[in-house]
């Protein structure tokens, strides 16, 4: 091979490494976006665990609130039941007292009555007493009522309101007791058939007598 014709090749020159790309840091807009989404995220969540917060003791509160209410109520409720029982109670007392007072008017108004031996008539017992007819006497008879059953039906505590006589086989008669009795005497002025009397055995006869008219007496006959 000719000389000229072999010429040297330059020797390759040893490459250099090439030093590492250094990263270049990531521009703070880029990281404000990274980091925007997981802020609202929190924000949302401290929204909503408030609002949570919120409900649940706004609830209590009306719950609280309710069994307030509920206890006042019921407060109420007894408190007008207990002025209720209270107020009939002391409504009895006085219907009681005042039944009482006019029991007694009347029993002193009766004895007043007896003590004078003027009785207050109404026009309409003179008219009635006045229009009915002169009584039919009988005689005395012998006749007896049993002893237990005399004590049992009469006497001064078993006083009764005779009424009107009525006409039996030509004799005026009135009945009290289980028992028949007719009119031996005439009947005695000022005593009305509406007066209240009561019959007693004496001396040998029976005999009735109006609490009007302390002191006088009346004498009938048992039919028997």
């Amino acid at each position: 091979m000719p000389a000229f014709a072999r010429q040297d090749k330059p020797e390759k020159q040893e490459e250099k490494p090439s030093s590492p790309k250094q990263e270049q840091p990531a521009k703070p807009e880029k990281q404000q976006e990274a980091k925007a989404p997981k802020q609202e995220q929190q924000a949302a969540k401290g929204q909503q665990d408030q609002q949570q917060k919120q409900q649940q003791e706004q609830a209590k509160s009306n719950e609280q609130q309710t069994q307030h209410t509920e206890q006042q109520a019921k407060g109420q409720q007894e408190q007008q039941q207990k002025q209720q029982q209270e107020q009939a109670k002391s409504n009895k007392q006085q219907t009681q007292q005042q039944a009482k007072g006019q029991q007694e008017q009347q029993h002193s108004a009766q004895r007043q009555n007896a003590s004078s031996g003027a009785p207050q008539r109404t026009q309409e017992e003179t008219a009635k007493q006045h229009s009915q007819p002169e009584l039919r006497l009988s005689s005395r008879g012998s006749g007896r009522i049993p002893d237990e059953r005399f004590r049992s039906n009469f006497g001064r505590e078993h006083e009764f309101r005779m009424g009107n006589p009525v006409m039996v086989d030509g004799y005026s008669r009135f009945q009290y007791g289980g028992y028949w009795f007719g009119y031996v005497q005439p009947w005695p002025a000022g005593w009305y058939y509406t007066d209240q009397f009561y019959i007693d055995y004496e001396d040998g006869g029976y005999y009735m007598y109006d609490p009007y008219y302390p002191g006088t007496r009346f004498a009938i006959t048992v039919v028997i």
